[in-house]
């Protein structure tokens, strides 16, 4: 006698089975398309990270290793410890260069930064127009050398058209850049006025977030354009204000062409900035080591300089939102 089952035979539903198939077949397709975006992704960053690592990264990393030596591209590299960073310390030249680049540099971002933000605000309440701020940009476009080499003939005591005016005025001739107290605000105020106009469109973008429903409602307060300046722009603008600042003083330390085609470092060692007595010592006296010692030092006053500026300003947070 033959006891039939009374439960039937258990299995799976197609609808159930059909589903799983099509969930694990869409994670394999995803992770096949996600492995193709990350080689198509390492592709394009390849160029770049090849030369972040031939032209930053193992210069670096040489010149740490050649500021521990003396070395002069003639004999081979010689270990000489903290010899250099000794000679560095107690070297009267390093020190003032040091003090007229901390010179130039103060004048540089002082008037550069008052300028752009006064011409960014400008071009944001008074004109829409994408000719002017291509104007503005123009002088950016001019490399440092070719600015430097303009601004020379302008400038000249005899020769040049700026001194001719001058002149012309009933005014004394001024040697610009032949003189100890005119040249470093000189070379400041050129610099100046080729990248016062990049700046100035970096704060324009940063304006550009800023809503205007703020002005809206404070002008409906009364508010008037200088309270709102301080009240709304100010604030809301600290962040792009604050990698702004950072970009410029690391530039402004670093300036050198515009010295070189210019005074050369002179007159009697006033406009003897920080690169180019570093450039002097290295390429001039092939005294590599002692170049890389103070490269060293100029690497470690960016960086405090740097994270002291992103910890005072709060340039990660921001008021909006």
């Amino acid at each position: 006698m033959t006891i039939a089952s009374s439960s039937p035979p258990s299995r799976l539903p197609t609808g159930g089975a059909a589903e799983a198939r099509s969930r694990t077949g869409t994670r394999q397709g995803v992770s096949g398309e996600d492995r193709g975006d990350g080689r198509l992704a390492a592709l394009f960053i390849a160029p770049a990270l090849l030369g972040f690592l031939v032209f930053l990264l193992w210069p670096t990393l040489r010149g740490i290793y050649l500021s521990f030596t003396r070395f002069n591209l003639l004999t081979p590299a010689e270990w000489v410890g903290l010899d250099n960073y000794v000679r560095m310390v107690n070297d009267p030249i390093f020190w003032d260069s040091l003090w007229v680049t901390v010179e130039y540099v103060f004048i540089n971002i002082g008037v550069q930064t008052v300028a752009a933000l006064a011409i960014a605000v400008l071009l944001q309440r008074l004109t829409r127009s994408a000719m002017l701020r291509g104007i503005v940009l123009t002088p950016y476009l001019m490399s440092n050398v070719v600015a430097g080499l303009v601004w020379l003939w302008i400038l000249d005591t005899q020769l040049g058209i700026g001194n001719e005016i001058i002149s012309g005025l009933g005014v004394a001739r001024i040697p610009f850049l032949a003189d100890e107290t005119w040249a470093i605000p000189t070379i400041a105020l050129i610099n100046v006025w080729r990248h016062v106009g990049y700046t100035a469109l970096l704060l324009f973008a940063g304006l550009q977030a800023i809503p205007n429903d703020m002005y809206e409602a404070a002008r409906v307060d009364g508010a008037s354009e200088w309270r709102m300046f301080w009240r709304i722009t100010m604030p809301l603008l600290r962040p792009v204000l604050a990698v702004v600042l950072i970009m410029t003083v690391i530039g402004s330390f670093q300036v050198f062409d515009t010295v070189a085609v210019t005074t050369a470092g002179g007159p009697a060692n006033a406009t003897n900035v920080l690169q180019y007595y570093i450039y002097g010592s290295a390429f001039g006296r092939f005294q590599f080591g002692y170049a890389s010692a103070m490269s060293v030092a100029l690497l470690v006053v960016l960086s405090a300089i740097t994270v002291l500026q992103y910890r005072l300003t709060r340039a990660g947070r921001t008021d909006l939102g």
